[in-house]
């Protein structure tokens, strides 16, 4: 199956910016986590947001779930890991989890996105060259 079942860990330090006056993670900002999870794991298989955008699909997200199991705090060592759900079609889905140092979940989530034809603006089959990078 290759690709189709990479799961890919990014790893950083809760930034102070990031939390609130009780120096925890505000929870909006996982949401921007799971995209640094998903950014890097379409690198991992060769490709990025740009060079997608720039081949004529946007990727929007029309789904995002999150479930808080922990508070993150400021200066905390996190591990996001992201994986692919199934093979996409005009749909792409994620699953999240993000851990601490000990190993201990923080948050799980989930977030589809669509391909969309930027010059039609709507939504068109994931492209040949992704899928069969999946397949490799």
């Amino acid at each position: 199956m290759g690709n189709l079942t990479k799961t890919t860990e990014i790893e950083f330090r809760v930034r102070y910016s990031e939390t609130d006056q009780m120096g925890v993670v505000y929870h909006g900002n996982y949401a921007q986590y799971f995209e640094m999870g998903r950014t890097d794991w379409l690198r991992e298989i060769g490709f990025s947001y740009r060079a997608i955008e720039e081949g004529g699909i946007m990727l929007p997200v029309i789904s995002l779930m999150l479930n808080y199991k922990k508070s993150a705090r400021y200066d905390d060592l996190i591990k996001v890991k992201t994986r692919l759900v199934k093979l996409p079609t005009a749909k792409i889905e994620f699953d999240y989890e993000i851990v601490n140092e000990n190993n201990e979940i923080l948050t799980t989530g989930n977030s589809v996105l669509v391909f969309i034809d930027i010059k039609k603006n709507r939504p068109t089959k994931c492209p040949d060259y992704i899928l069969d990078k999946l397949q490799d």
